[in-house]
């Protein structure tokens, strides 16, 4: 069974997938000042997932374009909605299976950075990607709200069965 953290990342995920259920290319592309659009809040996210688990977890860069237009502080763009789904999908598929085998152990590890031992733990890194997913989840819903969909998800979704509290781990 995956480390309960892990659970809970992929609890953000799915809820992340959930407000965006029926979004189209184009309002997916639209910028509401000073917000991204919701096709740049999806490949940031892809991007975090491919430095935190693929880069710094297991030193492996799957695309490196990311790193260009999705980065924090990088130039703002809209790209495809279709291409940053793309883009996120082919991440999260990648980072699950090193994250499937993530121990207390692990996320108790300091990361290097730059080669260097640092103060940040994969289990901060951890819990900074499932506020993050929640962070663009609101945000997405309000860019959603403001361009008149209507439907949305009002609440946190079925936590008790997809990502429930466990009392003990290994």
């Amino acid at each position: 069974m995956p480390h309960p953290l892990v659970l809970q990342l992929r609890f953000a995920r799915s809820e992340f997938r959930r407000g965006l259920a029926d979004l189209n290319e184009e309002d997916g592309q639209r910028r509401i000042l000073p917000m991204n659009c919701i096709s740049w809040n999806i490949g940031h996210l892809a991007w975090q997932e491919q430095r935190y688990w693929l880069w710094r977890g297991q030193d492996r860069l799957l695309l490196p374009a990311l790193n260009e237009q999705f980065a924090s502080g990088a130039p703002a763009c809209t790209p495809s909605l279709s291409e940053s789904w793309a883009a996120w999908q082919t991440i999260t598929q990648a980072a699950d299976p090193w994250l499937d085998q993530v121990t207390t152990a692990k996320l108790q590890e300091t990361v290097l950075i730059n080669g260097q031992p640092s103060v940040v733990t994969f289990g901060s890194m951890l819990l900074r990607t499932i506020y993050h997913y929640w962070y663009h989840t609101g945000e997405n819903l309000a860019i959603r709200q403001s361009l008149g969909h209507t439907g949305l998800p009002d609440f946190v979704g079925n936590i008790d069965d997809e990502a429930p509290y466990v009392l003990a781990y290994r």
